[in-house]
């Protein structure tokens, strides 16, 4: 009883900040997003008699909190009362870029490990249900289970909360050229950034403008209007970043890199040479999302910055899936 997944990561263009049911992992808005092609997580789970306890291993993690075994386990938990049975498991997972630095990798491998547990035990979950039950392990991993472009509703439970396809993945040449900054995990966790997002003083009026803005950007990505989608991205990325700034406690996930890559990203724009636009999850690592065309001339530019530590090129790419490869 063993299955395998590999499941992206994926980049927020309207972003999900802020639980209206934070056991559930409901969101207070919609959010729209798109998975990723060469930034994702390797998962092998394996359902035996022989495993007395559940073992879960990752590879290459120089640290691994308690509290990332305890949400995985929870994910086989859920599983095994689905399938009725009460066997351990063992789990290996692999992440090709770090994590908690702001490139979704609670969303790649939770949703992956939500795949591969689903798979192990025969269970024939797909769709809005796979993301249902991808998004009580991580609220952003509902969105790493449809392909290319997605829509996350919020719905008003946990039965109407799920992810699909907008649009497929071959039907906008865009890229996303990742600038990451820093290896080290970052200070506050998205969960804990979630459950501030209620103190500051602007996370009411920005609720109440997200339903206009995630309508008008469907419209961007279905019209393949690029200037005003990039337009529309950036400047909801800094509102997401004001509300962490304005949070109590405060909340700043930028580095200085962060800072002057946005900075040289605005220029290169307004100066005609390049265009290209920025978004930034909870984290130092920032998204640059441009046209195809551009993708490598905008990494010619990222690599005269020595302070990025690594850039990785994406297309629209396939939501989790399962592979015959296993890591064990």
């Amino acid at each position: 009883m063993k299955a395998t997944s590999k499941s992206p990561a994926n980049i927020a263009f309207i972003k999900y900040w802020g639980k209206a049911d934070p056991k559930t992992r409901v969101p207070q808005n919609n959010s729209i997003s798109m998975c990723l092609s060469d930034l994702y997580s390797l998962c092998t789970v394996e359902f035996n008699s022989k495993f007395k306890k559940d073992k879960i291993e990752f590879v290459n993690e120089r640290i691994v909190l308690n509290k990332e075994r305890e949400r995985i386990i929870k994910v086989l938990d859920r599983t095994r009362n689905l399938a009725g049975i009460d066997l351990r498991a063992k789990v290996l997972t692999q992440n090709n870029f770090p994590k908690a630095t702001g490139v979704a990798s609670s969303a790649s491998g939770l949703s992956g490990i939500t795949l591969a547990a689903c798979r192990a035990l025969d269970l024939k979950m797909k769709g809005k249900e796979l993301s249902k039950l991808a998004r009580l392990a991580s609220g952003t991993a509902s969105r790493s289970i449809p392909n290319g472009f997605v829509e996350w509703k919020k719905g008003t439970n946990e039965n109407s909360s799920y992810a699909k396809q907008i649009f497929p993945a071959d039907y906008w040449r865009i890229a996303d050229v990742v600038a990451i900054v820093s290896y080290k995990m970052k200070k506050v966790s998205s969960t804990e950034g979630h459950s501030l997002a209620n103190t500051s003083p602007f996370q009411k009026t920005r609720l109440k403008l997200l339903k206009a803005k995630v309508k008008s950007i469907k419209q961007t990505i279905k019209n393949r209007d690029f200037s005003t989608f990039g337009q529309i991205l950036e400047k909801e990325a800094l509102e997401m970043h004001a509300i962490c700034l304005t949070s109590t406690p405060s909340i700043l996930y930028w580095s200085p890199t962060t800072i002057d890559i946005m900075k040289k990203v605005q220029s290169w724009r307004n100066q005609g040479k390049l265009e290209s636009y920025f978004t930034i999850d909870a984290g130092p690592t920032v998204h640059l999302i441009c046209q195809q065309n551009d993708e490598k001339k905008l990494a010619v530019r990222l690599k005269k910055i020595k302070e990025i530590e690594k850039i990785v090129i994406n297309h629209p790419g396939s939501g989790a899936r399962e592979i015959n490869q296993h890591l064990f």
